[in-house]
């Protein structure tokens, strides 16, 4: 394989500019913590030591206030009616088959060639299970160029299968056989006369598990900067998908999905722990809005939010931002990288999704009796 990828590895073990080389696979030259420092986290993220020794008085006042809390916030949510807000009700959050595993954010270099791109893809999916993730994430478009004249030529029908979809009988022949689950980014599908933007998740025994067509169409005019109308060639998916994995209920978007809200509130209201959007913003709204967008999914809605985007190539018709990042619950960016091609490997933990909610009981303080998030999906299915 001629291009080389870096790894980024998220650990709280090394140094934050710690940087050692490796010449020892062509796709993981350097390792790299972080691209640029980090301050130190809040001290409100930082768990809470327990006191070492408390007298009795302390521990009544505690116990008093802990009480007085619980019946404030449940008198809160009746008088407001918390439930209401969410049409129908909320879904309570599942319990996960797994509290902690290992996220790969494969951000790759796109070609013209779609072989080699698939044996590309291939590759990294390789190396990041080998790496230890369970769950591998590709980029949006990532068999061919991001164009409205190459979606036509790039499509494949998904349903058919086999050699009619060369993209996805990959993912699906590696999901099963490194036995993980790969949100595949997303591919132009073919069905019938239309073409979809679209998303599949092979679970560990190389089913299909979920289809997501892209439901916002990238449509954008910005004078002088970026002119992009995907409706051109490529028809709006109708539906919201989330899907329970081995690693948990994931919510899934394709780019400019991410900035709708709705979407991510309703995936939340369904008991999303993780909502995974391939994309590819480009240079004029990826500085300004593709961190911004991740890290308010997240803390809106009190869940993980993984992107991961194709690397950048200046030379291409459409420049991608790259940027591929891991946010976490209280919107803190966990892992991300520059616009080279790289493999991100981070930590999921899910055991942070109730704390933060403990922390800050959104759920319970929604004004239901001035607001509602219909989801009209779930609604007409009752």
């Amino acid at each position: 394989m001629k291009a080389a990828l870096s790894t980024l590895i998220s650990t709280k073990n090394l140094p934050p500019h710690h940087c050692a080389s490796s010449s020892s696979s062509s796709l993981s030259r350097s390792i790299w913590l972080h691209p640029k420092p980090l301050s130190p986290p809040p001290s409100f993220l930082a768990p809470i030591a327990p006191a070492k020794s408390l007298s009795s008085s302390s521990i009544g006042l505690s116990r008093s206030s802990k009480i007085h809390t619980a019946n404030f916030s449940s008198t809160m949510a009746s008088a407001y009616k918390a439930e209401a807000a969410r049409v129908p009700p909320a879904l309570p959050l599942p319990t996960p088959p797994v509290t902690k595993f290992k996220i790969g954010l494969c951000q790759l270099a796109v070609t013209a060639d779609k072989e080699r791109n698939i044996a590309h893809a291939r590759k990294a999916i390789e190396d990041a299970a080998a790496k230890g993730a369970q769950l591998v994430l590709l980029p949006e478009i990532w068999n061919g160029p991001y164009s409205n004249d190459s979606f036509p030529v790039y499509a494949e029908d998904i349903d058919a299968g086999g050699d009619a979809s060369p993209s996805t009988a990959m993912l699906s022949e590696v999901s099963q056989r490194l036995k993980i689950t790969i949100v595949g980014g997303s591919i132009a599908e073919r069905s019938g006369d239309r073409l979809y933007n679209t998303s599949c998740v092979f679970g560990t025994d190389g089913k299909l598990l979920a289809k997501h067509r892209k439901i916002h169409l990238f449509d954008i005019d910005i004078p002088g900067k970026i002119t992009f109308i995907e409706s051109k060639t490529l028809t709006a998916g109708q539906t919201p998908t989330i899907v329970d994995t081995e690693v948990g209920r994931i919510g899934i978007g394709i780019c400019y999905d991410i900035r709708f809200q709705e979407l991510a509130m309703i995936y939340g209201a369904r008991g999303a722990h993780l909502i995974c959007y391939p994309g590819a913003f480009n240079m004029t709204t990826g500085p300004l809005h593709w961190e911004l967008l991740q890290r308010a999914r997240a803390v809106d809605n009190q869940l993980y939010v993984a992107t991961c985007s194709p690397a950048r190539d200046a030379g291409a018709g459409y420049v991608a931002w790259g940027h591929s990042t891991l946010v976490g619950p209280f919107g803190e960016v966990l892992a991300t990288t520059e616009h080279e091609e790289a493999i991100i490997i981070a930590e999921v933990d899910y055991s942070l999704l109730e704390l933060r909610r403990t922390n800050l009981p959104l759920l319970k303080q929604r004004r239901g009796d001035l607001y509602q998030l219909v989801d009209v999906q779930r609604l007409n299915s009752q």
